[in-house]
């Protein structure tokens, strides 16, 4: 049934999105001349990647600069990529990702291989579905960039705060998925776009009426500074991104 729903929703937003993405891509190629696209693989159900597309917000081979989290400071980001990102453009383009099967319109969003390797044995639940162009956490952390602004390094400062309740909204959504839950979803992720406050109040007003922790509805509501925590099924901060070695068998 969702996939259905996935289906007919994605078909249906291409062509009514079209007036807006159309002349975006536009806008990216005439500032610098290369493909208005950025396609990279993420990891997909099952751990299987997949290529997802977006509009291309950075600097052409950004991504060869080995860091994957972005600050709204990153020099990367280009002028037309800015404002792109302000106004979320650039997913528009992973409603083709939903046509072909890769991913759903509400789910965990989808990461890199390097964060996924670094799951615990509980956040490896989050690879049981398809992962979404939005979710609970797109909406709490929609300030991803700003969070990050100013962190010496991005991408250790994801993993100690936004990882750990963004991982922890993403298996919530996955215990309480309903045709119901998605559609609240997209109407406070739409919401997020004019009016942030009143999104994360629906967002708490969900948790709440689902029956989740008192801790992860303070958190969706985003009125205290984040603090370094550990991921779900972890004890420890995260303070590097290499990878344990595997004890042989």
């Amino acid at each position: 049934m969702k996939r259905v729903m996935d289906l007919v929703a994605s078909v249906s937003g291409l062509m009514a999105t079209s007036p807006i993405t159309v002349p975006a891509a536009l806008a990216v190629f005439w500032q610098d001349k290369h493909s208005p696209f950025y396609v990279a693989d993420r990891v997909g159900q099952g751990g299987e990647l997949f290529k997802m597309i977006k509009l291309r917000s950075m600097k052409v081979n950004a991504d060869k600069s080995g860091v994957d989290s972005t600050k709204s400071d990153d020099d990367r980001i280009t002028p037309v990529g800015h404002f792109i990102r302000k106004y979320k453009l650039d997913e528009l383009t992973q409603l083709i990702n939903v046509v072909t099967g890769d991913m759903s319109l509400v789910g965990p969003r989808p990461n890199v291989k390097r964060d996924t390797d670094l799951y615990t044995e509980v956040e490896q639940n989050l690879l049981r579905v398809r992962p979404g162009i939005t979710d609970l956490a797109s909406i709490v952390f929609a300030d991803e960039g700003d969070i990050l602004e100013g962190k010496e390094d991005p991408d250790i400062a994801y993993n100690q705060l936004i990882r750990p309740w963004k991982s922890r909204l993403a298996l919530f959504y996955i215990e309480n998925q309903s045709v119901a839950l998605d559609a609240e979803i997209i109407l406070a992720t739409i919401e997020t776009i004019v009016d942030r406050p009143k999104a994360l109040k629906r967002v708490q007003k969900i948790l709440r009426k689902l029956g989740a922790p008192e801790d992860l509805i303070e958190v969706a509501g985003r009125e205290k500074e984040l603090v370094p925590t550990p991921p779900p099924g972890s004890e420890e901060i995260v303070t590097t991104r290499e990878t344990k070695p595997q004890a042989n068998a």
